[in-house]
């Protein structure tokens, strides 16, 4: 296969796969959509409770049934204490001890730039009604007084901040009821460390055992995102997942769109496992203790209304404390950046949350090279200029046989041209004539495939890789490429990337047999690729002008030796 017919054969494969996407995001259900939908008798109402999810007789630990969480709609808040770390700064509510903020201090909202060389974090939980999204957790009880989420708390003081020197900031909220139970609810945090431990000790100075459960539970609103097709298309945020997640030991992680939530609720016991909400670049995960068993479930709260409720929990299995007796309950709480190659030290399967989707096999292997290069260079831009290298090194020997196979085929095409006139419409002979030149040239047409099929799932690959790893989120190139993530804003890199493409179909032979309109076509290829890639994240653009270059410095050279090996062969 030529040049000419390699390039077309990827520009098809190109523009197919990006329209699928776009299809994708433009035409499947959306949340609204599929919520509002569903019944008021297959979902609680607004005021209703939302039962505890109970577990199936056939796998429930021997426990008596977990009380009825109470309804999940937003309540008043009672008082707000912030807690600051180096890399976070909360907002818990002293009404259940609910994060209802969280802000990523060394993630900006927007690139840093000359005019906003400090520009606000990026808020993950936000208690604002268009975007909610808040953690909560809580005891509920059969026979007793216990502190859900709507639970009034006490705390000591208002602002508590992790100070030079100090690798532990502590916060305790308590919680005390007639009966004599006191809960006393603490937030541990960590220097560096996007992991909040959340412990709940039960101080029982009653008269009587205190039975309950413990819950921990994820609520949000899903994000409106009413954007054109086109800044759709050059959105990253517009491809990645958002929805909830769990994982458990046996099945891994396990993913449910918010579309879904109506339709497949969840109800499962799983022992070792966690449960999230995802979004793009970022995540909130509650993880409870890895031996116990804990019901997870899903689901809508007021599901009739515009901007329905989208729920994901997790019960305890039962808790006895007996008179003069306490125990704790301790959970973790995951709320940060999709860090790959560290997560997993948190808990298993955290790893998976950058969802690389069936393009897995293909875009963790360059995550890891390209973080190794970015080890050594410093720069997600040379890196990627490092790995287009390490592939062409790898690929060298099997380009240099397709541009090798390209000159000769200039250099036969007078001949072919020759065949064509002598054939007329007679497309059987003049195939079957061409390939006895090309064998007997010792040229293979089909050389041009097998580095394709390599370099497709590269492209493709390295693409969700820019998409999705928060790493190259704002990652700086040189100059005017501020966010390697996000198109050229100057469109330096898809012009070069035209001119790259109009060099190469210069030095690249006309396919045997191409009509004038499919001429045509290959020539316009180069503008409408570059108009494309004005939409792309630069990062891609960068690798593939680089990849471009390269390429056609080879191809240049070996058409040069191939022009002075039969100058020589001529000349003897």
């Amino acid at each position: 296969m030529n040049q000419t017919r390699t390039f077309l054969i990827f520009a098809l494969l190109a523009v197919a796969y990006l329209l699928f996407m776009a299809w994708d995001k433009d035409y499947s259900p959306k949340p609204q959509v599929a919520a509002a939908s569903s019944s008021s008798a297959a979902v609680p109402a607004a005021d209703a409770s939302v039962p505890g999810a109970s577990a199936p007789a056939a796998t429930a630990p021997a426990a008596t049934a977990p009380a009825a969480v109470p309804g999940t709609t937003t309540e008043a808040s009672a008082q707000l204490i912030t807690l600051t770390t180096d890399v976070l700064r909360l907002t818990v509510d002293t009404r259940g001890g609910t994060v209802v903020r969280s802000e990523l201090l060394n993630y900006p909202s927007i690139p840093r730039t000359r005019k906003d060389p400090d520009p606000a974090p990026v808020r993950l939980l936000d208690d604002e009604r268009s975007q909610y999204f808040v953690a909560q957790s809580g005891l509920v009880s059969n026979q007793g007084a216990a502190p859900d989420h709507r639970a009034v708390f006490q705390a000591a003081q208002t602002s508590y901040a992790l100070v030079q020197g100090q690798d532990e900031l502590k916060a305790d909220l308590t919680w005390t009821d007639a009966s004599g139970l006191t809960v006393t609810k603490t937030y541990t945090l960590k220097r560096g460390s996007y992991v909040i431990s959340v412990g709940e000790k039960i101080d029982n100075a009653g008269s009587n055992a205190w039975q309950g459960n413990a819950y921990t539970q994820l609520q949000r609103v899903a994000p409106v995102q009413q954007k054109s097709w086109w800044q759709n298309f050059s959105d990253p945020s517009s491809h990645s997942f958002y929805g909830a997640a769990w994982y458990s030991p046996e099945d891994k992680m396990s993913t449910l769109p918010f579309a879904d939530f109506a339709k497949k609720p969840l109800n499962h016991v799983i022992t070792g496992g966690w449960a999230s909400m995802l979004q793009h670049y970022f995540f909130v995960a509650w993880i409870p203790q890895g031996q116990e068993a804990n019901t997870y479930s899903t689901s809508v709260i007021n599901p009739d209304t515009a901007q329905p409720m989208y729920l994901i929990r997790a019960i305890g299995p039962s808790l006895s404390v007996a008179p003069g007796q306490s125990t704790t309950i301790a959970s973790r709480l995951y709320m940060g950046p999709k860090l790959q190659g560290t997560l997993d030290t948190v808990a298993p399967g955290l790893d998976l949350t950058t969802n690389y989707g069936w393009l897995t096999v293909v875009a963790q292997p360059l995550h890891w090279l390209l973080s190794q290069l970015h080890a050594i260079s410093g720069n997600w831009g040379v890196a990627i200029i490092l790995l287009v290298l390490l592939l062409k090194g790898a690929l060298w020997k099997l380009t240099a046989a397709q541009f090798r196979s390209g000159a000769k085929m200039r250099k036969l095409q007078p001949r072919v041209t020759a065949l064509k006139e002598r054939y007329g419409d007679d497309k059987m002979k003049m195939q079957q004539a061409m390939m006895e030149l090309y064998k007997k040239e010792k040229v293979n047409p089909m050389s041009g495939c097998l580095p394709i099929l390599i370099t497709m799932p590269v492209f493709f690959g390295l693409y969700r890789v820019l998409m999705e790893s928060v790493e190259l989120r704002h990652a700086p190139f040189f100059g005017w490429v501020h966010d390697l993530s996000a198109p050229d804003p100057l469109f330096v890199l898809p012009i070069l990337y035209i001119l790259v493409m109009l060099a190469t179909q210069w030095l690249t032979p006309a396919a045997a047999g191409m009509d004038p309109a499919q001429q045509k076509m290959m020539k316009v290829m180069p503008v409408v690729f570059g108009f494309m890639f004005l939409f792309f994240p630069a990062g891609l653009v960068l690798y593939w002008v680089v990849n471009g270059l390269t390429s056609l410095t080879q191809q240049w050279l070996i058409t040069r030796s191939v022009d002075r090996a039969e100058e020589k062969a001529k000349a003897g």
